[in-house]
């Protein structure tokens, strides 16, 4: 017999309409999820974008290493403390995004004395699962008299590449932060040639 299915008799033709019909039906769901994936809204440049950050240095009157929300909405990067005044620039200021990371040592004192308690090294062990990883965000801007400027925020782990692409959106340069180097010949360097 070369037959995939064997059937029975007279349940061949219904038995096929079936098959048809199920495959139609996990087709078009199919489909149905694939569009409802790739279904994205463009981003309009007066969308607000919001996110939790930790203003380390730059803005005046702000304090250093103080939590507030970093924001952009028509056409301006702000950072607002709780009940505190706006610190805000021109995104069009903007000349360049620089990203980070950096890791920090969570638990403070308690558990430095725990390290230094726990027995045949152990303290190292504690101190590999007591550090917390943060992305950092640097901008540099130019202010309304022609200066540069500088700020710094820090964000949860993969927080700072959502920065960076809203303000790429908008029209800020990104800068890996390496450096092409070139071949020329440097103040004091010498070369022999044979």
């Amino acid at each position: 017999m070369n037959r995939l299915f064997a059937l029975k008799n007279g349940q061949g033709r219904f038995f096929v309409c079936r098959v048809l019909i199920d495959a139609c039906a996990l087709s078009l769901c199919a489909s149905v999820a694939v569009l409802a994936q790739s279904t994205t809204s463009p981003l309009k440049e007066n969308t607000p974008f919001s996110i939790r950050a930790t203003h380390l240095l730059g803005f005046p009157n702000i304090k250093s290493n103080c939590k507030g929300t970093l924001s952009a909405q028509d056409n301006r990067l702000r950072f607002q403390q709780s009940g505190e005044p706006i610190a805000q620039v021109e995104i069009a200021s903007v000349r360049n995004i620089f990203l980070g990371e950096e890791r920090m040592q969570v638990g403070g004192v308690p558990l430095k004395i725990g390290e230094a308690a726990a027995p045949y090294g152990g303290g190292r062990l504690i101190s590999l699962f007591a550090h917390k990883k943060y992305d950092t965000v640097t901008l540099e801007y130019i202010d309304g008299d022609g200066g540069v400027h500088g700020v710094i925020f820090q964000l949860a782990k993969g927080e700072g590449e959502l920065v960076r692409k809203e303000l790429v959106a908008r029209g800020v340069s990104y800068s890996s932060g390496e450096e092409e180097h070139n071949d020329t010949n440097r103040v004091g360097e010498t070369h022999e040639h044979n």
